[in-house]
């Protein structure tokens, strides 16, 4: 079966947060204007604040902006949909399900059970986890339960994946290893995904794009295409170029 492909644009988007005590005003986003599409794995970097997540948050559907419209295809998001998936820094897994469960559970609240016991099988052999699943979250590592979560967005094979720091928790091998695993499942289906860090040795290795932002109002300030081949190596001269071209545009971007 054809892979579906989509456009995502954010067009003019603006997204500002009131603070009822203070009547202060925080401006996330100012004027943000973004087209991505199927394919493609985006990067997003910058320092806190930036409105990285404010745009995950937006594209998920979970806020809406304060002007400028957020679409996909042409159609206004307004509410998370099954089509859009999101994976949080921390592994949100029900602790009262298996781990065969916690990746089945979406399945079963949309009726979609039956008949997909073979890709839920799938799914816990792509992760090496076939010995675990009848296991609870609390018998997991970070790693192992990062990775249910993972494929617990990925098994309604959402057009649009969402990644919101998620491995920033785990210890520097467990997050190499997550880094690869995350593009091996990602290179099967080439959906458009897009991913927050601080990292920017993770955004160089995984991304195909980079956006680097900064802050106050939050933008993006360059849209860097990553011209390598997978897998990456770290310590290449054109790794370590754009590694330099990023952490200088992170340092010197900012207003002073």
């Amino acid at each position: 079966m054809e892979e579906k492909k989509v456009t995502l644009k954010l067009d003019n988007v603006s997204k500002s947060f009131a603070k009822i005590e203070t009547d202060e005003v925080t401006h996330a986003l100012n004027k943000v204007d973004l087209t991505l599409h199927s394919g493609e794995f985006v990067s997003l970097v910058g320092p806190s604040g930036c409105g990285k997540s404010t745009i995950l948050r937006l594209i998920a559907g979970l806020i809406v902006p304060t002007t400028g419209t957020v679409s996909v295809d042409g159609e206004p998001i307004t509410k998370p949909s099954p089509e859009r998936g999101m994976v949080f820094q921390k592994p949100t897994l029900f602790p009262w399900l298996t781990v065969e469960k916690n990746i089945a559970f979406s399945l079963r609240m949309q009726g979609k059970l039956k008949g997909n016991k073979n890709r839920i099988q799938r799914m816990l052999d792509v992760i090496g986890l076939e010995a675990f699943k009848d296991d609870y979250p609390d018998q997991l590592s970070g790693g192992m339960a990062q990775r249910v979560a993972l494929v617990r967005s990925l098994i309604n094979e959402p057009d649009i994946l969402l990644l919101d720091e998620p491995l920033g928790a785990l210890d520097a091998f467990t997050r190499m290893n997550m880094q690869d695993e995350i593009l091996k499942i990602w290179y099967e289906k080439k959906q458009l995904a897009i991913m927050v860090t601080h990292d920017v040795d993770e955004a160089i290795y995984m991304g195909t794009r980079i956006l680097v932002m900064d802050a106050n109002p939050g933008r993006i300030v360059e849209d860097i295409h990553i011209d390598q081949t997978y897998p990456r190596d770290r310590s290449s001269a054109s790794f370590v170029e754009y590694r330099n071209r990023i952490l200088n545009r992170l340092h010197f971007g900012g207003n002073s």
